[in-house]
Parts: C-alpha cells; sequence; structure tokens
C-alpha cells in the first residue's frame, strides 16, 4: 500500500491530467443514475435501508457472539477457521497452507480484503501463482495497477486502452470490442479454473447461523473458484456477518441495488463448507480466515459507525471529489468516501492524516449510503483528531485562529468585515469576481472565480430594515416575541 505522504502531489497529478481519470466520473455519474432509477422502482427500498442498519448495528454490538457462532458451525460444517490479527497472520496461513499443500497455482474471486493485506504479493513470495478471475482485477493484474473503485476496480480503463493492454500481454491482435475482450479473458482463465489447487474468494456476508458464506458476484467467476479447485480459503473482515438467512435477504435487497443498480445480482453463491460424501462437486478442504486488521480497535472508538459499511460503492459514485480525482489518487486500496474513513481507522491514522480533508462535507455519501453511515460526521472526527495532533497545516491553523479570535469578539468581525469588503473590491476584476488570490487561497481561484463581498453587508442590510419596521410601527412582535406577549 502506497503511503499518504505524497497525497497533495498525487492529487495535483490527477488534476493536472484529467483524461487519466475522466472514464471513472462517466461510469461512477452512470452508476449513480442507476441506483436512482431502481430506488424509484422499489418502495420499500428506505424501509429496507432502515433495517440494514439495524441490522449491522445490532450484529456489531455482539459482534464476539456472532463471530464465535459461525465459527462454531463452520468447524462442524466441515471446515477450518483461523482468527488473523493482522495481515502478516492471514497471510502466513495462506501461504503456509499452499505450501503444506504443494499449491503451485491459486486462482481467486474479487476481495477487496486480499488486496487490502497485499495476498497476491505473500503468494508470489511463496512460489504459488495468484490469478485473479474477476475481469477487472484480471485486467489491472495485467497493468500491474492497484483498483481504483470498491466494485468496478478497472473503470479508470478505456476499452481501448485494455484492448492495448491485452495485444501487449497475451499477444493477440488489438481489438476493443467488449464482446471480444470478454471472450478472450474467458478463454484464458477457463483453463486457469480447472488447473488451479486453490481456490480464493472473499466474503460478502457471512452468516453465523449456518457457517454459510455468501458470494455476490456478475460474472459467475466466484462459482468457479469455490467449485473446481481441491482447496477453498475465504478471506472476510471480522465485521462481514449477519446473524441469519433473513438477515442477508436484507442485505441482498440493498446490496444490488445500491451498487448497480440491479434488482439482484445476477449471482448469489452461498457456500456451506467442503465437500460432502456422495456430493460430486466442490472442494475437499474449506478455511475462513477472519480478519481483524485494525477492525477491533476501531469498533471500540469514535469511527465505530464505518464497520456498517457493506462494500457497495455508491458513496463513490456520489462524491465529487471522488469524481474530479479518480480513486487512485486516495494511494490506498479503499478510496472515495469510505476510504476515507476507513483507510485511517484500519491502517492508523499517521500516514493517512490527509484523507479527511479530501471532502466538501457537501452529504452526498450519506444520502446514498444503503446503512445510512453519517460519514461527514465521520470525517469531522477525524479532522479533530489531526487538529488534536496538532497534524492541521500551519495555514489553517493560523486562518482557524484568526476566524474564532474575531467570532468571539464582534468589534473585531466587523474590523475584519470592513477590511476584507474593501480589499476583494481592489482584487476583483470589472465583473465582480476574482479570478486570482495569495497562496493559499490559490486552491480555490486555480479552478473557479471568487465574488468580492457586497459593498454592504447582510448585517449592515437586516439592521437598517430593522430600523425601519421599527420606526413605521410595524415590528416583528407577533413572529420574534419581542413585545413579551
Amino acid at each position: 500500500m502506497n503511503s499518504n505522504v505524497t497525497f497533495y502531489s498525487r492529487i495535483e497529478d490527477a488534476i493536472a491530467h484529467p483524461d487519466r481519470h475522466r472514464p471513472v466520473g462517466v461510469g461512477a455519474m452512470r452508476f449513480a443514475a442507476k441506483r436512482l432509477a431502481a430506488a424509484a422502482a422499489y418502495p420499500e427500498f428506505e424501509a429496507m435501508r432502515d433495517r440494514g442498519r439495524r441490522i449491522r448495528a445490532h450484529t456489531l454490538s455482539r459482534l464476539d457472539h456472532y463471530l464465535g457462532q459461525f465459527a462454531n458451525q463452520v468447524e462442524k460444517n466441515g471446515g477450518h477457521v483461523f482468527f488473523a490479527a493482522d495481515a502478516a497472520e492471514a497471510n502466513r496461513y495462506v501461504t503456509d497452507l499452499a505450501r503444506a499443500r504443494g499449491v503451485k497455482k491459486a486462482i481467486k474471486s474479487k476481495s477487496m480484503v486480499t488486496e487490502e493485506i497485499e495476498l497476491n504479493h505473500a503468494l508470489e513470495a511463496a512460489g504459488v501463482e495468484p490469478i485473479e478471475s474477476d475481469l477487472g482485477e484480471f485486467i489491472i493484474q495485467l497493468a500491474r495497477e492497484k483498483p481504483s473503485h470498491i466494485i468496478a476496480p478497472v473503470m479508470h480503463k478505456t476499452r481501448q486502452q485494455v484492448g492495448e493492454l491485452f495485444a501487449e500481454k497475451l499477444g493477440i491482435p488489438y481489438s476493443d470490442d467488449p464482446e471480444e475482450l470478454n471472450r478472450v479473458a474467458r478463454s484464458r482463465l477457463r483453463t486457469e479454473f480447472l488447473t488451479a489447487d486453490m481456490g480464493i474468494t472473499g466474503c460478502n456476508f457471512a452468516v453465523a447461523e449456518s457457517g454459510s458464506v455468501a458470494l455476490v458476484t456478475n460474472e459467475g467467476n466466484a462459482r468457479l473458484t469455490t467449485t473446481t479447485p481441491r482447496i477453498h480459503i475465504v478471506l472476510m473482515g471480522m465485521e462481514r456477518i449477519v446473524p441469519t438467512f433473513a438477515d442477508l435477504g436484507v442485505m441482498f435487497q440493498i446490496l444490488a441495488r445500491s451498487a448497480t443498480g440491479q434488482k439482484l445480482s445476477v449471482y448469489s453463491t452461498i457456500v456451506s463448507g467442503p465437500r460432502r460424501a456422495g456430493e460430486a462437486d466442490g472442494p475437499e478442504e474449506f478455511h475462513v480466515v477472519i480478519l481483524d486488521n485494525g477492525r477491533s480497535s476501531t469498533l471500540g472508538g469514535e469511527l465505530a459507525e464505518i464497520l456498517y459499511c457493506i462494500r457497495c460503492g455508491a458513496c463513490l459514485n456520489s462524491c465529487p471529489v471522488y469524481q474530479a480525482i479518480g480513486g487512485h489518487a486516495y494511494g490506498s486500496v479503499y478510496p472515495g468516501p469510505v476510504g476515507k474513513v476507513v483507510t485511517p481507522a484500519l491502517m492508523g491514522f499517521g500516514p493517512w492524516a490527509d484523507l479527511p480533508h479530501a471532502s466538501t462535507l457537501c452529504g452526498a455519501c450519506r444520502e446514498v449510503c444503503p446503512v445510512r453511515i453519517d460519514i461527514p460526521h465521520l470525517l469531522l472526527k477525524l479532522r479533530e483528531q489531526g487538529h488534536e495532533a496538532g497534524r492541521t497545516p500551519a495555514w489553517l491553523r493560523v486562518g482557524l485562529g484568526i476566524y474564532r479570535a474575531a467570532a468571539e469578539r464582534p468589534w473585531f468581525f466587523r474590523l475584519g468585515l470592513k477590511a476584507n469588503q474593501v480589499a476583494t473590491r481592489f482584487l476583483a476584476g470589472r465583473d465582480g469576481w476574482i479570478d486570482r488570490l495569495p497562496p493559499p487561497l490559490t486552491g480555490w481561484t486555480d479552478h473557479r472565480a471568487f465574488p468580492a463581498l457586497a459593498r454592504e453587508s447582510f448585517r449592515t442590510w437586516w439592521g437598517r430594515r430593522e430600523e425601519g419596521n421599527g420606526e413605521r410601527g410595524t415590528g416583528n412582535g407577533g413572529e420574534g416575541g419581542r413585545d413579551g406577549s
């Protein structure tokens, strides 16, 4: 995972090269429009969002109980459970198992947790070849890149770029026809499914009452990953659990509509352990690695609500900042509004202290979240933590100090207002707009104009209005209670 030291340089680079991430903005807006249509066509959607939030809140309040129940059921079903404290422990368990079983090739279904712990690097170091079977993940694996979106990892590439990549890496004639590109990927991956010794998947949801794992895809690759190899390993964040199948049904209803605007994803695969006696398909071994990696400490803190997240990506699609800079500028495998909270929460605040500031606090993410996570509130909490830790930029710290002094002293506020009225009129052009301000305010005027302050403030205008009302005897006593009645 990249360090956040160069966060602002990544943003500047993204803004300077809009063509690189323009497909992200287009794709995000398309997903957002589909979500709106799906929500409008489902009258119970808002009520289901409320139910989903209650389920997540209840589950996390008793997470130890449900994790224990889930683990017991997995073992009853013939599977194995390993609780990994961090990424190193999770990677070690998977690679040790691969070595012990003589695994040379592992086929993988899409999983953000495996991206989080950088499992592919650990497998390669252990002599195991990881093959991504999700089309988007397959493409970025060829390109040696990180995902740019939670559900659409290759959203940042055009079909022409994918065609060029396939021609270079796979040695085929160039084509930018999506059907042809899909056919090429399908033919390449089919033999990988049949020859892999190990299948690795993530986990959209785990069901405590049955020890089952639910996988949601639109390509069917997860079904092949869980069926053909002799070993199936599930990597799941410890929060990705629901108590019952009834709760899982609620999550299915809100996940697909929020993520892609579908009523239901094409494939909803539920796996409950290894192959039983007499069954023709399925793995011989079934292992579940339950990852903490900062989640338990987050659960007990002010940012616990972010663990409600079901990884639909709706907040990314609605975010103006994400649309403007793309996913890679965040430097984390979790981009967008959710990434600005979950990354510092799980990975440590220090190297990610700037992420919470990459937000307008417009609230669009809160409006579309299927479980109504108040992301703007959590971002403010993180900004407060950064300020208390001395991570606020000097110019902002000084500016806030001046504003506080003015807000506490009316005479100082009026003086500052008059000074700024004069200064902004001096800086403005004939049209009354300022095209250039000195640093650090160039961050605003590099991309938009700033209006000069009005010659008369609202406060002054309101005072004159009140004086006029008093002289005419009309007042506002009935509305404001000024006459004591």
